[in-house]
């Protein structure tokens, strides 16, 4: 066969490197979009941040106003930017939208000056007038750890340098919670052989360490701390002694029947009565299980809602958070000289691009998440106005239908983003559950399952908890056709134990 050349046209889709990148930022975290735009920042000069906190009081342009066409500020309502599409158009827009509230440049020769500064600053870069008082951000107080906590109480012991010595190496070996996870003849084989250490020594190094505040702390296990704390600390003091006695029993010998809530082999065991049994068993819910606990844990974390759903004239109403939202805009001096030499410059000109890219990219980003939260909020209104007992069901698919976008890609933006909400701050993926099928023929949505679940165990009586069948009886009484093994899976999540480990004396 004779070989010969023919043109043959296919469609085919490419993902160019804006549409790659404008995937990629739709399904960031506010924190995971913050450090790339901080990475974009930093090697890219033509882009420059507008709401830098360490740029307030700096000027921020050479000609000294601001170039609102070249800057992106949050969107102010549902109805903006409603022609976002899915991907992105591939091409740099020329002209950027203007920020919310306007599109007047500022004056020339103006300051960027934040609310918190009480007036304007003046043209020539001065500062307050007289009298006027800075504020400065209060830095955050160091938490003193564990370890440090009990040297300090280390310093003021009246002992030996030596049991000085030993205890600190006994302090050092403690994990985060307080506990001595090594032995003693583990600690002992540690040291130098020239130091001769005795066990002795070190049985009255850990005795020391033991009387250290808080109490518990130098415990090899649950259980010696638990009797330390009862021996030594406040919850025991004004307790009956016999209230005592049978919570140093139980913590000594009977801790798996207690965490089994297994009353009657306790009563048996101890010889004693149901009354005697409960003042020892709210004795010891008093006691720390981790003495170290306090000391030394990380900061909490915060989660900082992307959306905020208020309630205006005409309804529930989701709005962009703008405390997250990055002003951005391309740098006026670069752009000026890109200006002034086009195509002199090679390798400016393709920042510049990267630079629109990037900054259409987010805009679009922000777009596309208040369109989603915005059709969320619209078919999850009984939600806003009753709690999660009023959830509807509700599927990826019903959300891209009516956007006109693809389901992956309202599984990127519901994916780590965060709507602050009447009854809290949650996820938005909390909106969507599977169906459970009711008597009537229709649906409901499995999270309004859990809500009415979470509110019959709450009532429960402590002494005749429900098991799951009822549940699941009291459930089909309401119209709600649920098995039994889906009760059990559900309490699971809401993290409810058992029937057995809720039952109170």
């Amino acid at each position: 066969m004779k070989p010969s050349l023919q043109l043959k046209l296919t469609p085919q889709l490419a993902l160019t490197p804006q549409l790659q990148q404008s995937i990629r930022l739709l399904q960031l975290s506010t924190l995971e979009l913050n450090q790339e735009i901080e990475q974009a920042l930093a090697d890219n000069p033509l882009l420059e941040r507008l709401d830098d906190p360490l740029a307030e009081c700096v000027r921020i342009a050479p000609n000294g106003g601001l170039d609102d066409e070249r800057a992106i500020a949050a969107p102010s309502g549902p109805d903006s930017r409603a022609g976002a599409t899915d991907a992105g158009d591939e091409g740099a827009p020329e002209d950027l939208p203007l920020p919310a509230g306007g599109g007047e440049a500022e004056p020339e020769g103006a300051w960027e000056a934040g609310e918190s500064h009480g007036g304007d600053w003046g043209a020539d870069g001065g500062g307050r007038g007289e009298g006027d008082e800075r504020d400065y951000p209060q830095l955050a107080a160091a938490r003193k750890s564990l370890r440090e906590h009990l040297t300090e109480q280390l310093a003021g012991l009246q002992c030996t340098p030596r049991d000085r010595a030993l205890v600190q190496t006994l302090i050092d070996a403690l994990d985060d919670d307080g506990f001595l996870d090594s032995s003693l003849e583990e600690i002992a084989a540690l040291m130098p052989a020239e130091l001769a250490i005795e066990p002795e020594e070190l049985s009255t190094a850990l005795k020391l360490l033991q009387s250290l505040d808080p109490v518990g702390v130098g415990a090899r296990d649950l259980r010696e701390s638990l009797l330390l704390q009862i021996d030594r600390g406040d919850a025991a003091r004004n307790c009956l002694p016999a209230t005592v006695r049978v919570a140093r029993a139980i913590v000594d010998e009977h801790l798996e029947a207690l965490a089994a809530h297994d009353f009657g082999r306790l009563r048996r065991a101890l010889h004693c009565d149901d009354d005697a049994l409960r003042d020892a068993q709210a004795l010891i819910r008093r006691l720390e299980p981790r003495p170290g606990a306090a000391f030394g844990g990380g900061e909490a974390g915060y989660v900082i809602p992307d959306v905020i759903v208020r309630h205006g004239r005409n309804g529930w109403v989701a709005t962009l958070n703008p405390d997250v939202v990055p002003k951005l805009r391309i740098n006026d001096a670069y752009a000026q000289i890109l200006k002034r030499n086009r195509g002199g410059n090679g390798g400016l000109a393709g920042q510049l691009q990267e630079a629109r890219w990037l900054i259409k990219n987010v805009q679009q980003r922000l777009d596309t998440i208040l369109r989603v939260a915005q059709a969320i909020v619209d078919r999850q209104r009984a939600y806003f106005s009753h709690g999660a007992v009023a959830m509807r069901p509700l599927v990826l698919r019903e959300i891209a239908d009516v956007l006109g976008l693809h389901e992956s890609t309202v599984s990127r933006v519901t994916t780590q983003k965060y709507m602050l909400t009447p009854f809290g701050i949650v996820e938005l993926k909390y909106f969507f559950g599977s169906h459970v099928a009711t008597d009537s023929g229709g649906a409901a949505s499995s999270t309004a399952i859990r809500a009415l679940m979470k509110e019959l165990f709450a009532g429960e009586d402590p002494a005749r908890p429900l098991s799951d069948g009822h549940v699941a009886e009291l459930l089909a009484e309401q119209g709600f056709v649920v098995a039994r093994r889906t009760v059990a899976k559900y309490r699971e999540a809401l993290r409810i134990p058992p029937l057995a480990q809720r039952r109170a004396l």
